[in-house]
């Protein structure tokens, strides 16, 4: 019997993370979503105190959840990786382990690794992608309010940084090209934003959008990585996976 507060978390990651993150991949393939006891965020600061072990406790779930999916739900399909946050930290790891410099490679589409730190060099043979129907490799980006920056100002510095609206090697985009920013409210808002790439940032313009006074206040847009380019993902993820699907 799952305990009330296994569900309570569960419902929580269906209708907040899986709704308006991971819903930008459901029309390229079926969706499975692993769950996991995620580490605390002080994990982060205090790695040799703790925080590395419940990290990697947290990473051990990640890895069984997709040995599993591998071999009972994967039936040779093509894969998207996709992650935000603290995910894309074991998602860095999944990639070492499963795909970088291994058979498994060839069966990825692309592999969306958001809101974290990922140096070009960080794998092997698993690269930057820099077209937007490129396939095989790694995107990445942390959004933040245009001029601002993190609290430790250089620590996405030297960190791959795709551009979620054009997806090439773009420095800015216009409003006409953003795609879709999607609310709480579960409705899409084209042409909101505008957006700058800098050294391991990508700086948007306040979105437009019903609550735009509230964001002002906001300077790191982390929790929005993926929501504010929702429909650019979710176009961009069906490019690739046509892509992948007409060369093999």
């Amino acid at each position: 019997m799952t305990p009330i507060a296994d569900l309570e978390q569960q419902y929580k990651v269906l209708n907040k993370a899986v709704l308006f993150q991971a819903s930008a991949f459901i029309t390229s393939g079926k969706l499975y979503v692993p769950y996991y006891r995620q580490a605390h965020l002080r994990s982060y600061s205090m790695l040799e105190k703790g925080g590395k072990k419940a990290l990697l406790l947290a990473y051990s779930d990640v890895k069984k959840a997709f040995e599993v999916y591998l071999k009972k739900y994967n039936n040779g399909r093509p894969i998207i990786i996709a992650s935000h946050s603290q995910g894309s930290t074991h998602t860095k790891f999944l990639l070492r382990d499963f795909f970088d410099d291994k058979p498994l490679q060839q069966k990825l589409i692309a592999a969306y690794v958001v809101g974290t730190v990922m140096k070009p060099n960080l794998f092997k043979t698993i690269k930057p992608m820099i077209r937007p129907n490129e396939i095989g490799g790694v995107l990445g980006w942390n959004t933040f309010k245009k001029g601002s920056y993190p609290k430790k100002k250089d620590i996405f510095k030297g960190s791959i940084t795709s551009n979620p609206v054009t997806w090439d090697t773009a420095k800015t985009t216009e409003l006409y090209q953003h795609k879709g920013f999607l609310y709480s409210n579960k409705k899409i808002y084209k042409r909101a934003l505008k957006v700058e790439i800098t050294d391991g940032l990508v700086w948007s313009t306040n979105p437009r959008f019903p609550m735009r006074l509230f964001m002002s206040f906001i300077k790191n847009y982390h929790v929005g990585d993926i929501n504010l380019f929702w429909q650019d993902v979710r176009e961009n993820a069906e490019l690739r996976t046509h892509t992948w699907l007409e060369k093999n």
